[in-house]
């Protein structure tokens, strides 16, 4: 499939998008009222560089769309949250790694912080198995 038919069916699921949530952090990043290192972005989403690395490459990647968990997203969001993957991909590619963990923790027993939606980028060291 076409980026550009992508491009369509996501706007069609994602609607008009909006950041309102005012006292997300990830939110005043998207809309640009919050600084941070940003390496990719696009109409529905941006990659930036996390300001905690936990690996000496840790990106976030955020729809602009505010979501709150992972448990929180539609079915109408599935092609939003396939786009996060792809750009995870994307932003890991664009910083030379070939091997990388890429990870969604949803609420507080899982270790998510900010509560806007956010896939991790994490890679230029070796992973362990089990995480955490």
């Amino acid at each position: 499939m076409s980026f550009g038919k992508v491009a369509r069916r996501l706007r069609r699921a994602c609607g008009k998008i909006m950041t309102t949530m005012t006292g997300c952090v990830f939110c005043r990043i998207v809309g640009r009222q919050q600084p941070a290192r940003v390496l990719y972005e696009d109409e529905f989403c941006v990659a930036f560089e996390d300001v905690n690395p936990r690996a000496p490459v840790h990106a976030l990647v955020v729809p602009r769309k505010h979501i709150a968990t992972l448990n929180d997203s539609r079915e109408t969001d599935d092609p939003l949250l396939g786009r996060l993957l792809r750009v995870a991909a994307r932003v890991a590619g664009d910083k030379g790694l070939s091997g990388f963990r890429t990870v969604i923790n949803t609420n507080a027993e899982a270790g998510q912080t900010v509560y806007h939606l956010h896939v991790h980028v994490l890679g230029g060291r070796t992973m362990r198995w089990p995480p955490g």
